[in-house]
């Protein structure tokens, strides 16, 4: 047995720390709102996602990443059964239009989430265990199509269109690295685009986000406001930005500075050199763990990271290119970045697992 993947350790370090700056600089402008509590803010971002993060990732590092396969089907029920507390009068809150969060008075979690890494470790163990089934129709598209069914039922009454879309990003890349043929390919992004449309017709506020994603200068004080506002940061950053915690736009102007406007918030203060260096970082990180990935010991443990990688990346990316009005808006947080104890948490916890098949890897 080797040891773990360092460079991947050490990159994950450094986003925390990096992000941990950027996430300070940002809370400050919770400051001049009405009703912000930056020390609660900053109690549950340290204790809870950075703390509890770090001894979760040291738990799952420890433990051999077979072991969730055999326990994958229950994690999963766990997970959905979880989710479906948001819906439990008492239990689950509601925020910005949005009912994902649950109350369990001492801390509040947002259970999607522990969803996600759910989905990625089932979806793992049911493919490697179809793999010679995989062409066939019956075995391949429409299984995997029930089951992001089911999730994406749970996500849309909540509603949360985000989280959606990185576990569907996340199956198609698992599903072809499982060895899916282009035919079986074709036909699961032609059915994820039918439903996509179906929701852009029946859910205004996606549509809304089309249209401000093609015309952000459409309605700059209603939809388009918050593309407008992060342009305007991203900007003024020029190549080198204003300087830590100089950010003007993180005060009133950008909605969430902490949540998935932190990206703009980074991009005003470092300016385009920090955030190609923040970009930089997260590109290292998939590199080192698609490496992981591609030595994995068996196909399960393949998969799996392949899965975990996928998932942190692109919630990431997606991020930054909704910042930059490169993609249309979804509300994502920057993973090891944005505010949320219960995301952070379980990224870690998700990284753990990451590590432990790197000590496995094949030469």
């Amino acid at each position: 047995m080797k040891k773990i993947d360092r460079p991947l350790l050490i990159t994950v370090a450094t986003l925390i720390v990096v992000g941990f700056f950027i996430f300070t600089s940002a809370s400050l402008g919770l400051l001049a709102r009405e009703g912000a509590h930056f020390s609660s803010v900053a109690l549950s971002q340290i204790v809870f996602g950075i703390g509890l993060g770090t001894v979760a990732l040291l738990i799952t590092s420890t433990i051999h990443y077979r072991f969730w396969r055999k326990y994958a089907i229950y994690f999963f029920l766990f997970s959905i059964a979880a989710t479906l507390l948001v819906f439990v009068p008492g239990l689950g809150f509601s925020y910005g239009g949005a009912t994902r969060w649950v109350d369990l008075g001492i801390i509040t979690f947002q259970p999607a989430e522990l969803l996600k890494i759910g989905f990625v470790i089932y979806l793992a163990t049911w493919l490697s265990g179809i793999r010679d089934k995989l062409h066939t129709f019956a075995y391949g598209v429409v299984p995997l199509f029930v089951l992001i069914g089911i999730v994406g039922g749970l996500l849309l009454t909540q509603p949360d269109t985000g989280t959606l879309l990185v576990i569907l990003v996340t199956a198609i890349a698992m599903f072809i690295a499982a060895g899916a043929r282009w035919r079986e390919i074709a036909i699961f992004g032609g059915m994820a685009t039918l439903g996509v449309a179906v929701l852009a017709y029946t859910r205004p506020y996606i549509m809304d986000r089309i249209l401000t994603f093609f015309n952000p200068a459409s309605d700059p004080l209603g939809a388009s406001y918050q593309i407008q506002q992060s342009l305007i940061a991203v900007g003024s950053g020029e190549w080198f930005g204003r300087g830590f915690g100089q950010s003007v736009q993180k005060f009133q102007y950008l909605p969430e500075p902490i949540g998935d406007s932190i990206f703009a918030v980074a991009a005003e203060e470092f300016g385009f050199i920090g955030s190609m260096l923040l970009v930089g970082l997260f590109l290292f990180f998939a590199f080192r763990g698609l490496t992981v990935a591609a030595h994995a010991p068996d196909y399960f443990g393949g998969l799996l990271a392949l899965g975990i990688v996928i998932l942190i990346v692109s919630q990431s990316f997606i991020n930054m290119a909704s910042m930059l009005g490169v993609l249309p808006l979804t509300g994502l947080p920057l993973v090891f970045v944005s505010h949320g104890g219960t995301a952070l948490l379980l990224a870690l916890a998700s990284v753990g697992i990451l590590l432990n098949i790197s000590k496995f890897k094949r030469s």
